[in-house]
């Protein structure tokens, strides 16, 4: 991503941000009202196509099957995490990743067995929404997209990116990446039918899922140690003192 993009994109987010009040940061919802007509749409479609084909699928297709197709789903992601290690500073987890994705693609069987974490090799995923976090460009407001879900505006504005750099997308047979990208996202949901409960008890749904994904995308761009209060007030002193 060269110059003028990351202009661009500091220069959308901006508008995104130019509301925003002080003290309120990834947080925060200037767009709840169609926010939260969108999350109706996308429930009452999931409600009728994707959560019923997600659960038939988990009673027929065996856990080992399924196991399989997630590795093979997440194989397919290698080379876009790898390059964005190498964006963000990471080159030890770059190269994890090529040799995971070579690993896994020959001894793993095109990806179905993750043969380089039973050997101690590690994924480390990343997308490029997270690269632009660590390159300091703001979230922007909390946006929910319609059938993809839950998402700010700088990880929307860059999704074409993380398209683009999935395999399957440049496979030309359509005949075989079309299922192939419909058996990914049962798959995907059939994941995600152990999260139903923990909806069907919160009393505003909307909010569950807002607070879920935003502390979950902070947790994944922090590599799994977000700052933390007394972080932020340690920095804010130590700039104080830097001023004298």
């Amino acid at each position: 991503m060269n110059r003028s993009i990351l202009l661009l994109l500091a220069g959308l987010l901006a508008g995104g941000c130019a509301s925003m009040p002080p003290g309120q940061g990834v947080e925060y919802d200037p767009w709840e009202k169609p926010n939260r007509g969108m999350y109706k749409f996308n429930t009452a479609l999931d409600s009728a196509v994707t959560r019923p084909l997600a659960r038939g699928y988990q009673r027929v297709v065996p856990e080992p099957a399924r196991d399989s197709i997630t590795n093979f789903s997440q194989n397919l992601f290698a080379p876009r995490s790898a390059l964005n290690n190498f964006l963000q500073g990471k080159p030890r987890e770059g190269f994890g990743e090529i040799l995971r994705f070579v690993i896994n693609s020959t001894a793993g069987i095109g990806g179905l067995f993750d043969i380089a974490s039973r050997n101690g090799l590690d994924p480390h995923p990343e997308d490029f929404g997270q690269t632009a976090a660590v390159w300091g460009v703001p979230a922007g407001p909390y946006v929910m997209l319609p059938v993809l879900g839950p998402s700010t505006l700088r990880d929307a504005i860059l999704r074409p990116l993380n398209t683009a750099a999935d395999p399957l997308y440049h496979y030309d047979n359509s005949s075989v990446r079309d299922p192939l990208y419909v058996l990914r996202i049962i798959n995907l949901r059939a994941r995600l039918l152990a999260i139903d409960d923990m909806l069907a008890d919160s009393k505003d749904k909307y909010l569950t899922v807002r607070e879920s994904y935003l502390q979950n995308r902070e947790f994944n761009i922090y590599d799994g140690d977000p700052p933390t209060e007394d972080d932020d007030e340690f920095f804010d002193e130590f700039l104080e003192e830097e001023d004298y």
